[in-house]
Formats: C-alpha cells, sequence, structure tokens
C-alpha cells in the first residue's frame, strides 16, 4: 500500500528592509517552496533630503511604491541596533516605525530582527561583517555580484532570514543535520 500525500508549494513575496536615515537598504524574495528568486533589491538615497522629516516622508512613498509593485505578503525589517548617540538611534527608530507604517496601512504583517539574528541565520556567525554576510547571498541567492553599496544586500538577507525563521523556526533546533541539509542543498556547500 503506497501512502500518498499531498504537498502544496506555497508561494510567498518577503520584502526586506534594512532602515536608514541616509540610505535605506530595499530587497524583494519571492519564495515558492525551497526555491529562492530575488525580484528586486537596491537603496533608496536619502542623504540629498536635507530635511529630517522630508527623509521620512520619501521613506513612507517608496516603501508603500514597493509594497504597489510587488505585493508582498510579508515585510521584515532589521531592528535597530543600540548606539553610542541617541539622537542617530532615535532618527533610525522613526525611519523604521514610517516603513512599518506603509505595510501596516496595507494590512501586511511585520517581523523584526536584530542584526546578529540575521547574520547567524544566513552565514552561521553572528558576527559576520557586511562583506561576509553578502558574498554568501552571491552564492545563496545566484546574484551576479555585489552591489557597491551594501544595504540592499542587508536588506535582502533580512528578507532571507525571515524566510528561514517562518520555513524552519525554533524547531528547526530539533531537525537533524541531515534533513536540514537535504532541504537546504544551496546553504552547505
Amino acid at each position: 500500500m503506497v501512502d500518498k500525500k499531498v504537498n502544496t508549494i506555497t508561494e510567498k513575496i518577503i520584502l526586506g528592509i534594512d532602515p536608514g536615515t541616509s540610505i535605506m537598504g530595499y530587497g524583494v524574495l519571492k519564495a515558492v517552496g525551497n526555491q529562492l528568486e530575488v525580484l528586486q533589491y537596491g537603496v533608496i538615497h536619502l542623504d540629498k533630503y536635507e530635511d529630517h522629516f522630508l527623509r521620512l516622508k520619501k521613506i513612507f512613498e517608496r516603501v508603500s511604491q514597493l509594497i504597489d509593485d510587488y505585493s508582498p505578503d510579508e515585510v521584515a525589517l532589521e531592528a535597530p541596533f543600540y548606539g553610542k548617540n541617541i539622537q542617530s538611534m532615535l532618527k533610525l527608530g522613526r525611519a523604521q516605525g514610517v516603513a512599518m507604517s506603509a505595510a501596516l496601512a496595507r494590512q501586511i504583517p511585520i517581523t523584526e530582527y536584530a542584526p546578529k539574528k540575521i547574520k547567524q541565520s544566513v552565514t552561521g556567525n553572528g558576527n559576520a561583517s557586511k562583506e561576509q554576510v553578502a558574498s554568501m547571498l552571491v552564492a545563496q541567492l545566484k546574484i551576479k555580484e555585489v552591489p557597491v553599496i551594501l544595504d540592499a544586500t542587508d536588506a535582502l538577507y533580512v528578507a532571507l532570514c525571515h524566510h528561514f525563521q517562518q520555513r524552519f523556526g525554533s524547531t528547526s533546533k530539533s531537525k537533524s543535520w541531515k534533513a536540514f541539509v537535504t532541504d537546504n542543498p544551496n546553504r552547505v556547500k
């Protein structure tokens, strides 16, 4: 007797955002099962606007446009890291909040990840450099070359981290290494 299982493969589009007040990175991933496709990635140049409030408006408009263009199912953001400059942290928090508002206005679920969690998820090392993460993404997502401005790849690895967390979550620790390798041949060399 053969047990026939019906496997449903779901398609999900994830918008990853690396918030910033001078440069904001974005990346759009399409996930169909284990297959990942980069739909778009880039940066929003904000340093040309002197007025901080105008920068926030531009963030809202551009993130809204990305949502309209790609219809993401979920948005993943990098959480602000704690630095020494309180004013910079407040501005970064505002930028993140505006990006979140664009998604919330369209009722898109949002998840936030700490920088170390993202790097750990993508490279296996929570202290990896931006360059190390970017080179891993080139291999994992078959990107032709590393962009000059790494905020774009930062946003892609936020989206990739979200994909891994949704797919494997905290239960991935209970999976065997063999099952992980079988499910993720492109992550292991």
